[in-house]
């Protein structure tokens, strides 16, 4: 591997973590993220495997640490082993310290062997209620059996598992201590996620929205919370839960957003680079990646798009703000 040389944004951050969306489409349509009804991307307008691991190995030489693999659903993307196979390498040469993947555990029970064999160590399970009548209601088409068949079948595997779950106002929020119970008694971390306005979806956001410092104060009247510095790369403020010894995680966008530390750029699995979540700035990496049998072009639209990362997002989420923050759905982006 060619000696990395670090991404460094107008702010002085280090970009260190690409997630990268390998599809749009999701066998699920949470009610957050998707409207039911969804027009996805034509399957000619995806990138490759190949080109997806080109793109990323270009990420990885130029100082890429963390690898994350989202959707979408990224396990719904056909021969998608083919693609973390590939990018195991990098795990194996060193270049890499963590390559891993988000999934909603529909299709995880199929995959969880042959990603511990490729070198994944952690993934992340969205969960957002452990009640199967209101697990079907959230995701309108999941089956909550089959996501607990794919953890077991994820720990069996040897996988450390963290939930995220997506607080959600008069839903989940007085069910989140006992789901805090349930992952720690297992030895998964979990963290709770405050709901993000992109997309038109069906539901009222400000219906939905719980802000994660109410929750926080919520759940201290019932444990000791410390925080802790623990960090996995990613945006989340974590504490260690007394009661049950396991961590805590909070992200939050929109309470007290974790700009100032990010990290990260977010690829689409049609070759578009967004520098910043909740901003509509993007680069076309897709046309440099096809220009040139070489990756000089590619790297350099990687450098100039790195250099208009924003300093954050503007999302707002209130009754007069009803319009989504950014048009592009979060299964578009990949979280």
């Amino acid at each position: 591997m060619p000696i990395p040389t670090s991404m460094i944004d107008p702010f002085g951050r280090s970009v260190s973590y690409l997630r990268v969306s390998v599809t749009d489409r999701c066998d699920f349509r949470c009610t957050y993220c998707m409207a039911e009804d969804m027009t996805f991307l034509p399957k000619k307008d995806l990138l490759s495997l190949e080109e997806l691991d080109r793109l990323c190995t270009v990420f990885v030489e130029k100082g890429v640490r963390r690898l994350r693999l989202t959707g979408g659903e990224p396990l719904v993307r056909k021969n998608i082993m083919h693609l973390v196979r590939q990018l195991s390498r990098h795990l194996a040469s060193g270049a890499l310290e963590e390559l891993t993947l988000t999934t909603n555990g529909s299709q995880l029970y199929r995959f969880a062997d042959e990603l511990a064999d490729c070198g994944v160590r952690r993934i992340n399970v969205s969960m957002d209620t452990l009640d199967p009548d209101k697990f079907r209601a959230i995701t309108r088409w999941g089956d909550l059996s089959r996501v607990m068949e794919s953890i077991e079948a994820a720990e069996r595997a040897g996988l450390k598992i963290k939930i995220n779950a997506v607080a959600l106002k008069g839903f989940n929020d007085t069910e989140i201590p006992s789901m805090i119970e349930w992952a720690h008694g297992r030895g998964m971390d979990m963290t709770v996620i405050e709901t993000m306005p992109m997309g038109e979806i069906d539901a009222d956001r400000t219906d939905q929205y719980l802000p994660l410092s109410q929750l926080r104060a919520e759940l201290e009247r019932r444990y000791t919370l410390t925080d802790i510095p623990f960090k996995t790369g990613g945006p989340a403020r974590y504490v260690e839960v007394a009661e049950t010894g396991g961590r805590l995680g909070f992200i939050t966008p929109m309470t007290h957003n974790f700009c100032e530390s990010c990290n990260r750029v977010r690829l689409t699995c049609t070759g578009t680079l967004y520098m910043c979540l909740g901003q509509d700035d993007a680069a076309d990496l897709r046309h440099s990646l096809r220009a040139s049998e070489g990756n000089e072009l590619l790297s350099n639209a990687i450098d100039e798009a790195i250099g208009r990362k924003p300093k954050g997002h503007d999302f707002v989420i209130d009754r007069r703000t009803k319009r989504p923050a950014v048009s592009r759905h979060m299964s578009v982006t990949g979280g």
